[in-house]
């Protein structure tokens, strides 16, 4: 047993999609959860500075003494989580567990991926696909404008931009054939109809955030180290810029009865 809390980290909105996850599978885990809400998005930076970020990041959550880290974004997951690995806790990102379940999932081979420009040229998704799947064909695509939108909130001329950009990012995995797509960044799924629409209801979409809950649940288990309390675990969120406006964003990935504690840090 240890009820110290799971700590979780994102550039921005998109990892609390993470924690609606942990909200499902593990009902009891109390959760802290940092988004770097003054830098987002991570994924047009240079790899030097995603390094630094995700070491940051990750010094914070140790801070608040979790007993496990889920790294609840594409971009550092796809450049940086060798680096924030052997840290005294286990450490999950979502490349890895997303490759596993879509190579799981498809049945004619052709697998796409959609991330941040910076995850996308890592290769990183593309890579653990490779070994899990070595007979599959793979198609990744950068998706830049998906993060700046999403986080700019929900307005008419937003979401006609968010149509236009699905429309040209995914026109490709729609030509491919892919049978199964991975949102490669945990701030896709908050757009999964809108891609469902553009590469049709046949198509799997793999939630990379579900997967890597799921995956740090099997190692939570496995060393005994899952809480044991008769309450909902409480949620913690911390951000580097207006916690208000995250606050305010943040029921669109947590719907239900959450009441949101937001402080604000600096890194």
């Amino acid at each position: 047993m240890d009820d110290r809390p799971i700590g979780v980290f994102d550039s921005g909105l998109g990892g609390l999609t993470a924690v609606r996850r942990v909200r499902r599978v593990l009902p009891a885990e109390d959760v802290v959860y940092l988004g770097d809400t003054g830098r987002v998005p991570y994924g047009d930076r240079s790899a030097a500075t995603i390094l630094r970020y995700a070491s940051e990041d990750m010094d914070f959550l140790l801070g608040q003494n979790v007993k496990a880290v889920v790294v609840a974004c594409g971009t550092v997951s796809s450049i940086a989580l060798h680096t924030l690995l052997d840290r005294g806790v286990p450490v999950v990102g979502v490349v890895l567990p997303a490759a596993e379940r879509a190579a799981a999932l498809t049945k004619n081979g052709r697998i796409g991926v959609t991330g941040t420009a910076a995850a996308i040229r890592a290769g990183a998704y593309a890579a653990a696909l490779k070994k899990r799947s070595p007979g599959s064909e793979t198609l990744a695509v950068a998706c830049p404008m998906f993060v700046p939108l999403i986080e700019g909130g929900s307005t008419a001329s937003g979401e006609a931009l968010l149509e236009a950009a699905a429309e040209e990012y995914l026109a490709p995995i729609r030509d491919f054939g892919a049978d199964t797509l991975i949102l490669g960044c945990t701030h896709y799924p908050l757009i999964a109809e809108i891609i469902r629409r553009r590469v049709g209801s046949g198509v799997q979409l793999v939630d990379v955030a579900a997967a890597a809950v799921d995956e740090m649940k099997k190692l939570l288990t496995e060393k005994g180290a899952l809480a044991e309390r008769d309450r909902p675990g409480s949620l913690q969120c911390w951000v580097t810029h207006s916690p208000g406006r995250f606050a305010a964003l943040a029921g669109r990935f947590l719907p239900g009865p959450d009441t949101l504690r937001v402080r604000q840090t600096a890194l």
